[in-house]
Order: structure tokens, then C-alpha cells, then sequence
């Protein structure tokens, strides 16, 4: 079995088998992985990338998998989740964080220590990986602006450091998303400011995110990308798909952008409700939407 042979190559290493990612993901959806493993630091990480290419063992890795959708047949082979690499310090201006930490603790560490630049992040839940993967971004904040060296380890082991201009951001992109390549630390270039200065931003931001966004359910987050010149909720809104169910999942009432987990949605409600909305709102503006959420692994289980 799979999981007994990681067991014994990593035995430091915690391992779970079959178990249901739906205890993982912020949608509460997901079937099950194969495998699953959670390494405390980099040389585990070098060690089972190492392992999983000399096995030929498909390898899916995940943060804190606030902004994917899993399908429901779950994946195959390895899925390695980095919320165990969550240490982080400071050295001067400079914030080194692990890539399963949450960008949110990021943030309030940068608070602690009187640092400015992270304040857009701190309703971001997601891991400080997978903010650089997809440059997250809120409240006229992005990732990019506050990067200053991201280091990797790539497909086939290597360990490379990346300076900011290499990772050719753009909007909820970067070079990550083509490379595959796995985030294992990140260096925020920070000022020093005002703690209470920085303390009001933070608490003007939580408000505005309490006060606009569906929190009391789960979801992925905002599903859709910004078309240009449009706001997506708005034109949700104006099709007359806010309220919309679809299985267990909802197009929020609190802000059409989401979609909450309302009644044990599955991975397909949200799937299909997502597609339905695209058609609709391609039908009513001719504006094509992109989904900002990853949409990863098997539509049944054994599936390839």
C-alpha cells in the first residue's frame, strides 16, 4: 500500500490515507486523497519531491485551501498540504514567512513588530504560498508590491530563489501558475510605521470585510476574476442570480461574487453552479467570466 510504504521512507512525516479533503478545504467539499502528507520543513519537502520522481507518484501540493474546489472523486496519488511550515520571523524590514503560513497571521506579525504593507492581507485566508501562486490581492492591495524574494523547489528538486521582477505578476497571476513549481519561503519587503496607524487600516479593512462578505458560511472566496471595465457581483446581481440555489451551494445573498456552502453542497453543486453563471452572464453581456478559484482533481473516485 502507498501509504505504508510513505509511512516507513518518512517516518517523521505525518501520513494519512483515504482521508476526505473536504475536512480541508474553506468550501467544505473535496473527496478523498489517496494520500496525504504534511512536512514540517524544506529538506522534507526536497525529500519526498525526490521520492514521489523516482516513484513516478503523481504529486498535488496545497496550502490552506481556501480559494480551490476539489472534485469530488478526490485526487490520486500523493497530495502534500504545507500548513505545517508555518514559522515565520523578522529581520529588520524584512518579514521571512513559510509558505503554509496564513497570509492573515503574515499580516499580524507585520502588526506586532510595526511593519506597513501587509494591512490589505489581513482578512486573506490563504496560505502565504498560495498568495504568491496567484498574487492575491484585496482593497487595492496585491502580493507583488510587498514581495521581495520567493524561494522554490522545483518539479524535478531543484532549489532556486526568485527576485519579484522574475515572477512575472499580473492580476491573481504569476509565473507559479506555469513553472508548478512548490513555494517553500517568501521575503516581504516591509516599512517600519505607526502601530496604531497600521492597527486602524487593519481594523477598517475587517470591518468592510465583515460588513460585505457572506463569512457566516463556507465558500471559496470571490469565484470570479475582474473583467475589465465590470464588477462581477454587480453583473450577477443584474442577472437575477443572487439568491440562486443549486443543489446545497448559493449564490450569496451577502455578495452575488461567492457562492456559500448552504446545505452539504458538493464539489459538483458548486461546479455546475459556477458553469451556469458563466452561461448566463455570457448569454445577458457578452462578458466572459474567469474563475479566480483552482478547480483540482477527479470528477468520481479511481477516475484517471
Amino acid at each position: 500500500m502507498l501509504g505504508t510504504e510513505i509511512k516507513q521512507q518518512f517516518p517523521e512525516t505525518i501520513v494519512k490515507e483515504n482521508e476526505n479533503l473536504s475536512h480541508y478545504t474553506y468550501t467544505k467539499t473535496g473527496g478523498p486523497a489517496d494520500v496525504l502528507v504534511f512536512p514540517k520543513t524544506k529538506d522534507e519537502v526536497a525529500a519526498i519531491v525526490a521520492w514521489v520522481n523516482e516513484k513516478q507518484i503523481p504529486l498535488t501540493v496545497l496550502g490552506n485551501s481556501s480559494n480551490v474546489i476539489i472534485k469530488d472523486g478526490g485526487i490520486r496519488g500523493i497530495v502534500m498540504i504545507l500548513t505545517e511550515m508555518d514559522h515565520m520571523q523578522v529581520k529588520r524590514h524584512r518579514l521571512i514567512v513559510q509558505s503554509g503560513a496564513r497570509l492573515i497571521d503574515a499580516s499580524r506579525m507585520a502588526l506586532a513588530e510595526r511593519l506597513s504593507g501587509l494591512e490589505f492581507a489581513c482578512g486573506i485566508p490563504g496560505s502565504v504560498g498560495g498568495a504568491v501562486y496567484m498574487n492575491a490581492g484585496a482593497y487595492d492591495g496585491e502580493v507583488e508590491e510587498v514581495i521581495e524574494s520567493v524561494v522554490v523547489i522545483t518539479r524535478d528538486g531543484k532549489i532556486k530563489t526568485y527576485a519579484k521582477d522574475e515572477l512575472e505578476f499580473s492580476y491573481r497571476h504569476s509565473k507559479l501558475q506555469e513553472t508548478n513549481e512548490i513555494v517553500l519561503e517568501v521575503v516581504f519587503h516591509l516599512e517600519k510605521g505607526d502601530h496604531e496607524a497600521i492597527k486602524a487600516r487593519m481594523d477598517e479593512l475587517t470591518a468592510l470585510r465583515e460588513s460585505k462578505q457572506p463569512l457566516e458560511y463556507p465558500s471559496c472566496g470571490s469565484v470570479f476574476k475582474r473583467p475589465t471595465g465590470y464588477f462581477t457581483g454587480k453583473l450577477i446581481q443584474e442577472a437575477g442570480l443572487q439568491g440562486l440555489v443549486w443543489g446545497g451551494a448559493q449564490v450569496s445573498m451577502k455578495h452575488a461574487g461567492f457562492i456559500v456552502n448552504i446545505n452539504q453542497a458538493t464539489a459538483t453543486d458548486y461546479i455546475e453552479l459556477i458553469a451556469h453563471i458563466k452561461k448566463v452572464i455570457m448569454e445577458h453581456y457578452g462578458v466572459p467570466l474567469e474563475t479566480e478559484v483552482r478547480i483540482i482533481g477527479e470528477d468520481t473516485v479511481g477516475s484517471v
